[in-house]
């Protein structure tokens, strides 16, 4: 039976600076150079976040020395060819990122690397008619695409929208997919831990495809699962270990401040501290690092989807928490050099 309407959970929540306000702390470890491999921009009424806020999380404290934009449907151009109105986001964020550059301090590396969209189900010609215009849009930091894939028999029989079932196993999106090899460009992957084996069949037919799966491989507590958060760690955790058996394969390590991850730090009176946070997501950020190891492991902000939780002052430190163990080396991987390598930045 389908879980009523009123228990869905959207993926996003207000951001609400009064409340994040409440929470401040020192920097921990300001000398570790970040590269945040996973934010977006844009301007919804309900939340903007555009290049004035992203410099603002950007220069609070932490070393952030470069950043990956990800597609989000935003600015899309609004007429025209339906296939070529996502142009306008990369043209946006290849904009933002531009204008960043020229910016004194740190802000030269903002939007270093874009992940674009285009429907790679489109018939062959057009996908590389496409792509070759997204990299002409990006100005140079076109990296990857992003088709995402999330989907769950719950959620959709709530009436949830979404993408549909099986994406990864259409022979259409295949056939599209096939063409990123050869243009130099990755793949970014967002789904429901229990559609993992679909993109470990996907990363076996692509070995020579970079893949990174955003988002700790979305281990999802939103109603419809949070009953067993234990039965759901255990099943994510041992997809995980299987899919990192594809060399090709990455992780990114964040997006659990998510509302759909169950963790609700974003419905308490207080924001959470950095030490609540890491408590929390250290489960999830060790199995990854255990399976795929820090040089196939990045970590990500998911700004400003996951601000709705906390600040991006405390999710940073949060993530040095959870490393502390770790050695120097291991710790530079994971927080800038697997997306350095993985996005060919030269920052």
């Amino acid at each position: 039976m389908s879980e009523p309407t009123s228990r869905r959970v959207s993926p996003f929540a207000p951001v609400r600076p009064e409340w994040l306000a409440q929470r401040r702390e020192e920097i921990l470890d300001p000398e570790i150079a970040i590269i945040d491999a996973h934010h977006h921009l844009w301007d919804r009424a309900e939340c903007p976040y555009l290049l004035p806020d992203l410099l603002a999380d950007a220069r609070s404290g932490h070393a952030v020395r470069g950043t990956i934009f990800v597609e989000c449907r935003s600015r899309y151009r609004r007429d025209g060819d339906l296939a070529l109105r996502s142009l306008g986001e990369t043209e946006f964020a290849a904009m933002a990122g531009a204008e960043a550059a020229q910016l004194p301090g740190s802000s030269h590396g903002l939007c270093a690397g874009i992940v674009a969209f285009v429907d790679l189900q489109e018939d062959s010609p057009a996908v590389e008619s496409l792509i070759d215009a997204h990299a002409q849009a990006a100005g140079g930091r076109l990296r990857g695409i992003r088709n995402i894939s999330a989907w769950d028999p719950e959620s959709a029989a709530a009436g949830a929208k979404g993408p549909p079932q099986g994406l990864l196993t259409s022979p259409a999106f295949r056939q599209g997919f096939a063409r990123l090899a050869s243009r130099g460009l990755s793949f970014d992957a967002w789904m429901f831990y229990t559609q993992l084996a679909e993109l470990r069949d996907l990363a076996d037919a692509f070995p020579d495809t970079p893949i990174v799966l955003n988002h700790v491989g979305g281990p999802v507590g939103s109603p419809w699962h949070r009953a067993d958060r234990q039965g759901i760690f255990r099943s994510w955790s041992g997809a995980m270990r299987t899919l990192a058996s594809c060399p090709n394969v990455n992780v990114k390590l964040g997006g659990m401040g998510m509302p759909i991850f169950g963790f609700e730090f974003h419905e308490q009176p207080h924001p959470p501290s950095s030490r609540q946070l890491a408590d929390a997501w250290r489960p999830y950020i060790e199995a990854c690092v255990q399976a795929f190891g820090p040089t196939r492991c990045m970590f990500e902000s998911n700004f400003p989807v996951d601000k709705c939780s906390c600040s991006y002052t405390i999710l940073w430190n949060a993530f040095k928490r959870v490393t502390a163990g770790c050695s120097r080396p291991e710790r530079d991987q994971l927080f800038g050099g697997t997306a350095s390598t993985f996005y060919r930045l030269n920052l």
